[in-house]
């Protein structure tokens, strides 16, 4: 295996360094005020949803080797305008996202460093975790890969912790759903599924690096089946602890993870899961540095950006892209216009979503005899579940909140014209990848 390529395991953590943030430790006490220990099946439902679109991109994954991700399954399957599309707004959105995690890292910083809460404190750390990152990168991928898996195994000691030692002190009698006094509605069910779904999210970025990987048509499936199951029975383990140890307590914690760990560790384990907070803020920053340039790597081999994002170092790092990329959420995250623009990232991860699972039954049509190291199971019946409830949750969130509809139609109509500017590069790529 080539030292300067992810292996399966790094590819493991990579996943879910991309997932496992800062959510599952604030999730869970919101959840409950909603649906109260319904909220365990609230999870559930989001884990089936989760793997569901996981298993799609896991099949779409090993019918390439290219980066790209849910852009490359959408030029696939429907098109250069559709793939532009998918692929600049995930760009775009892989940055905002970036400038908000650089922002609240700086942010957690300032609590527990008074020194350094102020405006210029904020500055310094932002500019020090995109320029640091930014370096690392720029190191190649042997460099990122070290750095990945060591604050991925950091965030994951915590989280192994809390689990194994609260096993042991649940009271079943807090599942009793009588006890937390809160009537359950369709409604409080649906938005509690929109809430703790996106704490699954970032699986759909895995694929993106696929060229940094070791046989990623091989491996890329597993270890994305791989990732949904280690964050999906760490997630529902950490919220029934939550709610086995606080009960009706857990709607009002401000931090319920730490509280939780507090009452069977004492003070010690509060600090130690705050800690892991941090740990898991920086990592997901990590994992925001690697895989956000090499969307805009993708898009340059398509044609979709300009072929010189797509130019690398004596390292082999795209140097332009993580440049390119560095500035523009820096300059995002200390505006601070990031919080405004976050909203379109609810579209743009169904954009992703919906067109990947619906990709995977247009893919076995077009290419029956293709040979696959993994097919989802049960023939088409879970892309259609996916793309269904996929739908079904965009359109609960556009009736809960237009203004993200509003936002995200707008993102995709300011992007298309743009369109007219690449459409003769997209196609001439395309004419090279077919002579080569």
């Amino acid at each position: 295996m080539s030292k300067n390529k992810l292996g399966f395991w790094s590819i493991v953590l990579l996943g879910i360094n991309s997932i496992i943030g800062t959510g599952i430790f604030g999730l869970p006490n919101k959840a409950y005020a909603m649906v109260g220990v319904s909220s365990i099946w609230v999870i559930l439902f989001d884990m089936m949803l989760a793997v569901s679109i996981a298993l799609c991109f896991a099949e779409a994954s090993g019918r390439f080797k290219n980066n790209g991700g849910p852009y490359l399954y959408a030029k696939e399957a429907f098109g250069n305008f559709f793939g532009f599309e998918v692929g600049l707004m995930k760009w775009f959105m892989s940055i905002i996202a970036w400038a908000s995690f650089a922002a609240f890292f700086a942010q957690r910083i300032g609590i527990l460093v008074p020194a350094l809460n102020n405006q210029a404190g904020k500055i310094i750390i932002i500019v020090f975790t995109l320029g640091s990152l930014g370096i690392v990168n720029l190191l190649g991928v042997k460099s990122s890969k070290v750095v990945n898996n060591v604050i991925t195994i950091g965030k994951l000691i915590p989280l192994i912790l809390f689990i194994s030692v609260g096993i042991f002190f649940i009271n079943g009698g807090n599942f009793d759903p009588s006890i937390s006094n809160i009537e359950v509605s369709s409604g409080g069910f649906v938005e509690a599924s929109v809430l703790l779904f996106f704490a699954f999210t970032g699986f759909e970025s895995i694929a993106i690096a696929a060229e940094d990987m070791e046989n990623p048509d091989k491996n890329l499936p597993k270890a994305i089946a791989m990732v949904m199951l280690i964050v999906s029975v760490v997630y529902i383990a950490i919220l029934a602890i939550c709610i086995g140890v606080l009960g009706p307590k857990l709607a009002t914690s401000n931090a319920p993870v730490a509280d939780t760990a507090e009452i069977f560790l004492g003070p010690i384990g509060k600090s130690i899961i705050l800690g892991g907070t941090l740990v898991s803020i920086a990592g997901i920053n990590i994992a925001a540095s690697f895989v956000t340039p090499r969307v805009a790597v993708a898009l340059s081999e398509t044609g979709v950006l300009p072929d010189i994002f797509a130019k690398n170092n004596k390292y082999g790092a795209p140097y332009v892209s993580i440049i390119v990329t560095i500035v523009l959420s820096g300059l995002l995250a200390l505006s601070g216009q990031f919080q405004t623009l976050a909203a379109l990232s609810v579209i743009v991860r169904f954009i992703q979503y919906i067109p990947t699972c619906i990709s995977v039954m247009i893919f076995r049509k077009r290419m029956p005899n293709q040979k696959l190291n993994f097919k989802v199971p049960f023939g088409n019946f879970i892309p259609m579940f996916a793309t269904l409830v996929s739908v079904w949750l965009l359109v609960k969130v556009g009736i809960g909140t237009p203004s993200k509809i509003v936002f995200g139609l707008g993102g995709l109509v300011v992007v298309a014209p743009f369109y007219l500017l690449m459409k003769n590069n997209m196609i001439a790529k395309d004419k090279e990848k077919s002579c080569s």
